[in-house]
């Protein structure tokens, strides 16, 4: 077995509740500050998946009054990333290459990003730099997906 990333092993260790998901995310936003813009409470973290939800606020609202288009792409990058924090071994490292994003309708209300790859790919036999296309599914309240992004990955052994 590969050793996990220090960021899935704080996972693991911290309890499996409302307060170890908000220590978490709190630890994920000071890591990482932009992310700190959306609220993001990750509520699930595993090899292949993660669900982040951020709730609706005034700092995330657009013109319209509903969820600001490049918040909700803020919101998807932190789904993707917490997904490969938990999916990628520490032996290989990565960062975000692109990413394409449909706006499929308004985002009203608190929204739930959920990335997910249905294949895992083979850390083992990577010997070269590698695109990982992570898809993300932001619902809103109702569960309805009002926005879709595809993040590519670039992957690479250490």
């Amino acid at each position: 077995m590969t050793p996990s990333s220090p960021t899935y092993a704080a996972w693991q260790k911290l309890p499996d509740n409302a307060l170890g998901h908000a220590l978490f995310s709190v630890g994920m936003c000071i890591r990482v500050p932009y992310f700190g813009s959306v609220l993001p409470r990750v509520v699930e973290m595993r090899p292949g998946r993660c669900e982040v939800r951020a709730p609706k606020w005034w700092g995330v609202r657009n013109h319209l009054g509903t969820f600001h288009a490049i918040a909700a792409c803020n919101l998807a990058e932190a789904a993707m990333g917490m997904l490969s924090e938990a999916t990628v071994p520490s032996t290989h490292r990565w960062i975000p290459k692109s990413m394409t994003v449909d706006h499929l309708a308004k985002a009203n209300g608190p929204l739930r990003a959920v990335a997910e790859l249905t294949e895992l790919p083979d850390f083992g036999a990577m010997t070269a730099g590698t695109d990982v296309v992570v898809p993300v599914r932001i619902f809103d309240r109702r569960g309805a997906e009002v926005v879709h992004a595809d993040i590519t990955t670039w992957v690479t052994p250490k």
